[in-house]
């Protein structure tokens, strides 16, 4: 069977390899005193707020099952509005607000809409491998420019311009970032904005993590600067429904209609019985209920990173949001003799049972020294990852 070229393209998800191969030992060791600590996927254990499980209830028994319009219900879309309002004190119109299924098919239909065979879009390097990917599956080139912790393994203004070239539609950027878990400085991402800007090209901001920002400095939307920026975000993460597959996108007035003509196309609709549920999201208890956790992510942060640092684990940028820990693992394969953080990665899986991201999937800029942990596990989970460690690496 002949496959095409633009599938040929597309790398294997490593996370969900080094995840299978996780999951096989886990079977194995379920019932020794060791089972395996899960750390490697950016899953939050919690579930879905019980107003929202009662949402998606009643919606079911009700026969609310039924296609929406393919860019979601108008109730929900009112309810993110108001939420960008109270939050973030920015101004959205429901009518700029597309419901997806899911953060995964917001970056679809905006590649799919926006990106012509050979346009190149500018993105840091590491950054989620799935972004590189839909600017890729729409035929575009994604070029990745080298970070540093200088500039929180994020793009700067100056670098977008020095590497604009005359195939470059956009920047596609993450604040906060998956594997990083830092932001953008927002005066930073005002210039690299005008430097968009002033080309004729695309800002276009992955906000999933942005509810779980911890620092004010940083949680502030990229949709304060103008109208032209188009913002990708989730129910997934903050308000904890990964696998309700449920997001959205926020866009220009001018792309509505395109990237509705899309989705009738492409998606249909998203899930109906997420939807309903989502309106629950923004009822007051459940919005407390998503602070109290917010709180709790940032706690286990405040543990998990100075464990890491004290077992010669360094993460050169305190990450300001989401619950990832992106660690130089380069001193420990020295002290183990191995070579990289694949190798690192398996032998923690194999002799600690503790699951961990090498930093492979994310790029190529200095990511073989790096591992990614998710902190999303419960704290006690995260102390036994620590004590495990610590007798492999100390």
């Amino acid at each position: 069977m002949r496959i095409s070229s633009r599938a040929e393209k597309i790398e294997p998800f490593y996370v969900m390899e080094v995840a299978k191969a996780a999951s096989k030992l886990a079977r194995d060791v379920a019932h020794t005193d060791r089972p395996m600590v899960f750390l490697n996927i950016g899953e939050p254990d919690f579930t879905a707020a019980p107003l929202v499980q009662e949402a998606a209830n009643r919606a079911i028994h009700a026969g609310h099952t039924q296609y929406t319009q393919a860019t979601g219900l108008e109730p929900l879309r009112e309810r993110i509005s108001e939420w960008y309002a109270t939050r973030f004190g920015v101004q959205v119109p429901a009518r700029r607000i597309v419901i997806t299924a899911g953060a995964s098919a917001a970056l679809h239909l905006a590649c799919m809409a926006l990106i012509n065979p050979g346009d190149e879009f500018l993105m840091p390097d590491p950054s989620y491998p799935c972004n590189r990917h839909f600017v890729s599956a729409a035929e575009g080139q994604a070029v990745l420019l080298p970070t540093s912790a200088q500039d929180r393994f994020q793009l700067n203004a100056d670098q977008v311009r020095e590497a604009w070239g005359p195939k470059t539609r956009g920047v596609l950027l993450a604040s906060p970032s998956n594997p990083t878990g830092s932001s953008i400085h927002p005066d930073e991402l005002r210039k690299i904005h005008q430097v968009v800007q002033s080309r004729g090209g695309i800002t276009l901001v992955d906000e999933i993590y942005l509810g779980l920002s911890f620092d004010a400095q940083y949680g502030q939307s990229a949709l304060a600067l103008d109208d032209s920026v188009i913002s990708i975000n989730s129910f997934s993460k903050y308000f904890n429904m990964t696998g309700w597959r449920l997001g959205w996108m926020v866009v220009p007035d001018a792309l509505v209609d395109v990237i509705e003509r899309l989705a009738q196309n492409l998606f249909i609709c998203p899930s109906t019985i997420a939807q309903h549920a989502a309106l629950a999201c923004f009822e007051a208890e459940s919005l407390a209920l998503y602070e109290q956790r917010r709180a709790e992510f940032k706690a286990r942060r405040d543990y998990f990173l100075p464990a890491l640092q004290s077992l010669g684990l360094q993460v050169p940028v305190m990450p300001d949001g989401a619950f990832y820990a992106w660690a130089d693992c380069s001193q420990a394969c020295q002290k183990l003799g191995i070579k990289d953080s694949w190798d690192f990665a398996l032998e923690i899986m194999q002799r600690a049972h503790v699951a961990i991201t090498p930093g492979r999937d994310f790029g190529t800029a200095q990511t073989a020294q790096f591992v990614r942990f998710s902190t999303a596990s419960s704290l006690p989970q995260l102390q036994t990852a620590v004590e495990r460690l610590r007798a492999v690496l100390l």
